[in-house]
C-alpha cells in the first residue's frame, strides 16, 4: 500500500475516551482523492480479519460485502453480514466489523468535505445519510461500488470527474435505498435537521450558539440537539463547529492565505483562538496540518 493511503487509514489515532477516533484524513495523506476505495481483504489481513469498534471523525464510509460473511456494530447494534449486503457508516458512528476468513467486498470513503460539496441541505439527503443502516444491496448500488473501485484504481483522464460523479451516485442511490427500506423516515424531525444544516451553512462564520440556530428554527435549544444527536451521535455544538473546522482545511489546502486571514475570513478575532480550536478538532495546528501537506506534495 502507498504512503498516503496507509495513512489514509491508519494516523492520527485518538484516546481521549475509550473508544478510538481514526481521523483519517488528518495527516500526511489528507484529502489525497476524491474517495478512497479498497477491498475488504485489504485491512481485513492485517487485522486477522477482525476491527474494534472505532469511529471516523470526519469520514463517511459504505461497505459492500460481495461474498463472504460478518458482523458489524453500529453503535452497539449488532448485525449480521451476508453476501450481497450493504453498510452505511456516517462520519462519528461507533462501529466495528468481524469477517469470516477470505470475505470478500468493497469498502468506499469519503471525506465529509467532499459531502459537502456534493450534498446540497434543501435536498434533504445529508440527515438520510447521516443514519447507520444495513440493507440488502440494490443492484445498481453494486455496480456503481465497482465502478467506482475500477475508477479508483485507474489514472485515466478525466479520472477526479468521473470519481466524484459516480460518488454523487452512489451517495444518491443509498440515499433512495434507506429511504425505501424506512418510508416512516420521511417525519418531520430529519426537515427540521436539513434546515438547521442549511443555516450553519450560509452562518457559520458569524460563531451563532446553539440557542441562537434553535430560535430560528422555532425550537428548543435542547430539542435541536437531540435531533442532532439522534440522527448524526453529536451535538449540534459539535456540527456547527466542524462546519468551521472544514472550512479551514479547505483554505489550508487549496489557498495560500496567511493563516491569520484564514483565521479572520471565518468570524475568529484572535487567530490563536482560532489555532487552539483547530488543533483540538484535529490534533494539530493549522501550520502543522498545512506542512504535512506541503511535506507529502514534494
Amino acid at each position: 500500500m502507498d504512503r498516503p493511503a496507509q495513512y489514509l487509514y491508519e494516523s492520527n489515532m485518538n484516546h481521549s475516551a475509550t473508544i478510538p477516533s481514526f481521523n483519517l484524513f488528518g495527516e500526511q495523506g489528507d484529502l489525497p482523492d476524491v474517495v478512497h476505495c479498497e477491498t475488504i481483504a485489504a485491512r481485513s489481513t492485517l487485522h486477522d480479519w477482525e476491527f474494534a469498534p472505532h469511529r471516523h471523525a470526519r469520514l463517511h464510509q459504505i461497505l459492500l460485502l460481495q461474498d463472504g460473511e460478518g458482523e458489524v456494530s453500529l453503535d452497539g447494534d449488532r448485525h449480521p453480514l451476508s453476501a450481497g449486503t450493504v453498510v452505511n457508516v456516517p462520519p462519528g458512528l461507533v462501529h466495528g466489523y468481524t469477517f469470516a476468513l477470505d470475505t470478500e467486498g468493497l469498502v468506499v470513503t469519503f471525506a465529509t468535505e467532499m459531502l459537502d460539496e456534493s450534498l446540497r441541505p434543501s435536498e434533504g439527503l445529508r440527515p438520510v445519510l447521516a443514519r447507520p443502516a444495513v440493507l440488502p444491496a440494490d443492484p445498481a448500488i453494486a455496480t456503481t461500488l465497482r465502478q467506482i473501485a475500477a475508477g479508483f484504481a485507474g489514472r485515466d483522464f478525466a479520472r477526479a470527474q468521473v470519481l466524484r460523479g459516480l460518488a454523487g451516485l452512489l451517495l444518491g442511490q443509498m440515499a433512495q435505498a434507506m429511504m425505501r427500506a424506512n418510508p416512516a423516515d420521511t417525519a418531520a424531525e430529519p426537515e427540521i435537521l436539513t434546515r438547521f444544516l442549511a443555516l450553519v451553512d450560509a452562518r457559520f462564520t458569524q460563531h451563532q450558539s446553539v440557542a441562537d440556530y434553535a430560535r430560528a428554527l422555532a425550537i428548543s435549544p435542547t430539542h435541536l440537539s437531540r435531533l442532532a444527536r439522534a440522527a448524526t451521535g453529536r451535538p449540534a455544538s459539535a456540527l456547527i463547529e466542524d462546519r468551521i473546522v472544514r472550512e479551514a482545511r479547505r483554505n489550508l489546502v487549496y489557498t495560500d492565505l496567511p493563516i491569520s486571514r484564514i483565521a479572520y475570513a471565518l468570524g475568529f478575532d484572535d487567530p490563536a483562538y482560532f489555532s487552539r480550536v483547530f488543533t483540538r478538532a484535529t490534533g494539530l495546528s493549522p501550520r502543522a496540518f498545512r506542512q504535512r501537506l506541503n511535506d507529502a506534495a514534494e
